[in-house]
């Protein structure tokens, strides 16, 4: 019969490779002097953007991204450490981790991995300086609306002259 501890471990591990397949995308952050009412408030802020913060043994997790062919990111887990799991775009995502780093000093961004890229903390600012894909979608429709508005303020235009010159030819004529 295993261990209790064992158990949990080979679970966590399990959990971990799960996350890494269904999610695609994972940030490594650092947490250490933040307290529980603050991990609380970012698990939370995660939440809303379709994102897990999961914790673990070092150990474990090296173990679980070793077995899931990450060697790479393992460089990245010394201290406390926590995995972000991200379900959907991961801007959203690094949005919340960078605005929520900026008023808590003791949240560090370490890296991660997107579709097989490795990012390191550059890369997670980059992505949370990005537009949403919200915005990103108005501004191409924007950029697409612009030259059609333009045309018909010119067609506007000369028929606008039209009138105009018709209306003065009327009123020449009326005075005649």
């Amino acid at each position: 019969m295993k261990k209790i501890g064992i158990i949990f471990k080979e679970t966590s591990e399990k959990i971990i490779r799960n996350n890494l397949k269904e999610s695609g995308s994972l940030f490594i952050v650092k947490y250490l002097g933040l307290s529980s009412p603050d991990v609380s408030s970012l698990r939370q802020a995660l939440k809303d953007s379709r994102a897990r913060l999961f914790v673990v043994k070092n150990t474990v997790a090296r173990r679980a991204l070793k077995d899931s062919g990450l060697d790479s990111i393992i460089k990245s887990i010394e201290g406390p450490c926590g995995f972000i799991f991200i379900n959907d775009e991961p801007v959203d995502a690094s949005k919340v981790l960078f605005n929520f780093a900026k008023d808590h000093e003791h949240l560090k961004l370490e890296g991660g991995v997107f579709k097989d890229r490795l990012l390191d903390k550059k890369d997670i600012e980059f992505l949370a300086k990005l537009p949403s894909k919200e915005g990103l979608r108005a501004q191409v429709v924007g950029a697409l609306n612009a030259p059609l508005a333009k045309l018909v303020f010119v067609l506007n235009g000369n028929l606008r002259k039209l009138v105009v010159c018709l209306d003065q030819i009327k009123n020449k004529k009326g005075k005649e």
